[in-house]
């Protein structure tokens, strides 16, 4: 198990929670994804570290920014 946090620009609403969640949640091998939408951090626990640019990539389909990753 791995567990790492990023930093995610322009959240700020419930429907850009799930549109994250879903996003990161679709990756191979993700089992978990935690949104603390004040921060802007997502916490997300795979079976296995995660490429940076495979996170960027799903954050960016949710229509979002990772930052400082």
């Amino acid at each position: 198990m791995a567990t790492k946090t990023y930093q995610v620009q322009g959240m700020t609403c419930g429907h850009c929670v799930s549109a994250v969640s879903s996003e990161l949640g679709a990756v191979a091998g993700v089992t978990d994804v935690q949104v603390d939408l004040p921060s802007g951090q997502v916490t997300v626990t795979s079976d296995a570290p995660l490429e940076t640019e495979t996170v960027r990539a799903a954050v960016d389909e949710a229509g979002f920014e990772l930052v400082g990753a």
